[in-house]
């Protein structure tokens, strides 16, 4: 029995001793062979990713200005192998690191990991910091990443990407998403001792011009923050190309410290989210009433102030009755009774023809991610007389910004809608006529005439053609309408000959104050400045 125990204690114990040579053969004889195989293999898939295709604006002279680029900056890594004491350099590193010291320990204990990653992008200070302390184990290098120049500056456009786990960059909202194929590129490989170089991404050229993306910047945030809102979008359009030459949100976020933001600050509101948009659908209302030929600009109709269908009351905004008018009167005054007076002369199903027409409920393609398209639901779900009534003038019936600004550009364009688009690769696309160009061109006349006699959005030297919007924000509670309020102006000028379409909305301005003193001197200067920009020859001169 004796005997069988030592044999076994002396089996286990050379078996102990060969895998202690083993263990001593590895981590210290052939440490530094291991851990230049692990620094191989990174700098080896740094020489196989693909760098990222960049991202342009451009101007008016066609030249390119960085949004989306690729930079060279620092990075802390270690190599846990090498470290004698984890917990000493987890509490040393965690200093310039997000991670806690709590949370480095585990991670500086796995002798088997060849590389974990510390800090990326570590400041002047930091990085002399740790040239002081020398870590055994712990590397500087420098790799590339993504950067974005204009910081903020149309965020929602470009999106961001992220190398957390991907050293080409995902892209995770914007064009970074929906042309990552495009800017990731190819990566390479290496078959036996032939290496395959990788094949970077491609640039990608946008529509948005710098110049005027920052003016509507600016214009946005002095409104949001002149007005207390919460929140808002600008829109500025070629309307007979479909070029979107600007478009800003707020809240929007910074995309090189995009950790630091809301993620619902990341959806882009112009083409994600769908509202109320109130009395612009007056210009589209009209605009079918003319081309099914049901109304003529001269058309009259007494106005007594409200109608009443299914036991419900329609009143004017401001509870005004007007008496004879026309139809010119309905724009220039935005009179209630007057759109729903149009929507019956054509009925519901010639009515809800032409918003189809518009693209009130369809995605406009415009190839910026999350794309939703509006709602007529109301009037498919409950075609009773009262919502196509309120329909008519833009309650009840939903749309997205960029939906509603295609729309409008139709007017603008003579009848032709065009598709919106920001990839400046694409040619113009006409999707349809909508109405006919002697529609257009009297819808048109009328709202020049409303613009002149509101006078706040006229533009000294041009014929501006406008509409406000001032809708409630539904109270999805109770049922009904809050007493917040969205403000909205399209214009597009010169109006007979447009150069630019600009889409302005405000959302819940503080106290509630109207269109006229919020959006609308937006407009009127954002407008101003890119036909100065352009040097677009004034058209009505007074003699």
């Amino acid at each position: 029995m004796g005997f069988r125990i030592t044999t076994l204690t002396v089996s286990f114990a050379i078996i102990y001793i060969i895998l202690g040579f083993n263990m001593w053969d590895i981590q210290v004889k052939d440490g530094e062979l291991y851990s230049a195989r692990a620094a191989s293999q990174h700098e080896l898939a740094g020489v196989l990713s693909p760098k990222r295709g960049s991202i342009y604006f451009t101007d008016k002279d066609g030249s390119r200005v960085p949004a989306a680029i690729n930079k060279e900056y620092p990075t802390v890594y270690a190599v846990p192998s090498e470290i004698k004491d984890p917990l000493s350099t987890a509490k040393i590193l965690s200093s310039i690191s997000d991670r806690s010291e709590d949370e480095l320990i585990p991670a500086l204990s796995k002798t088997t990991d060849p590389f974990e990653p510390i800090a990326k992008r570590p400041t002047d200070e930091q990085i002399e910091f740790l040239e002081t302390e020398a870590l055994e184990g712990v590397y500087l290098e420098h790799s590339w990443t993504r950067f974005y120049p204009l910081d903020h500056i149309a965020s929602h456009i470009i999106g961001y990407s992220s190398v957390a786990d991907d050293p080409i960059g995902s892209g995770l909202y914007g064009l970074e998403l929906t042309n990552d194929d495009i800017l990731r590129g190819t990566p390479g490989s290496t078959d036996g001792d032939k290496l395959v170089r990788p094949k970077n991404g491609e640039d990608i050229y946008l529509t948005i011009d710098r110049n005027i993306q920052f003016q509507a910047e600016k214009a946005l945030d002095e409104l949001v923050s002149g007005y207390n809102a919460e929140g808002g979008t600008i829109i500025v359009e070629n309307p007979k190309t479909g070029e979107i030459l600007a478009m800003t949100n707020r809240p929007n976020f910074n995309p090189n410290n995009y950790g630091k933001s809301d993620v619902s600050n990341f959806l882009n509101p112009a083409v994600e989210s769908i509202y109320e948009p109130g009395s612009i659908i007056k210009i589209l209302t009209m605009s079918a009433g003319i081309d099914s030929k049901k109304v003529t600009p001269s058309t009259t109709f007494f106005d007594t102030g409200s109608i009443t269908l299914n036991t419900e009351t329609i009143k004017n905004f401001d509870e005004k009755s007007y008496g004879e008018v026309t139809m010119s009167n309905v724009i220039e005054k935005s009179i209630n009774t007057g759109a729903v007076f149009v929507q019956r002369l054509m009925g519901p199903d010639v009515f809800y023809n032409y918003l189809v027409k518009f693209g009130l409920n369809t995605e406009t393609g415009i190839g910026l991610p999350g794309e939703v398209e509006g709602s007529l639901k109301p009037l498919e779900h409950d075609p009773r007389d009262i919502n196509f009534a309120t329909a008519s003038f833009g309650q009840g019936i939903s749309v997205t910004p960029i939906g509603l600004i295609t729309a409008v550009g139709a007017i603008a364009n003579d009848g032709v809608m065009m598709r919106p688009y920001i990839d400046a690769s694409k040619e113009p696309e006409e999707i349809r006529r909508v109405v006919s160009l002697e529609a257009a061109r009297q819808v048109q006349d009328m709202m020049v005439s409303g613009v002149n006699k509101a006078i706040i959005p006229v533009i000294e030297g041009y014929n501006v053609a406008g509409k406000t919007g001032t809708a409630q924000i539904p109270n999805f509670v109770t049922g009904g309408y809050t007493e917040e309020v969205v403000n909205t102006y399209i214009g597009f000028a010169p109006a007979y000959d447009p150069v630019v379409i600009v889409f302005v909305k405000l959302d819940k301005p503080a106290g509630g104050p109207p269109a006229g003193q919020t959006v609308v001197p937006a407009f009127r200067e954002l407008a101003h400045f890119v036909l100065n920009y352009y040097w677009v020859a004034p058209d009505n001169v007074k003699q």
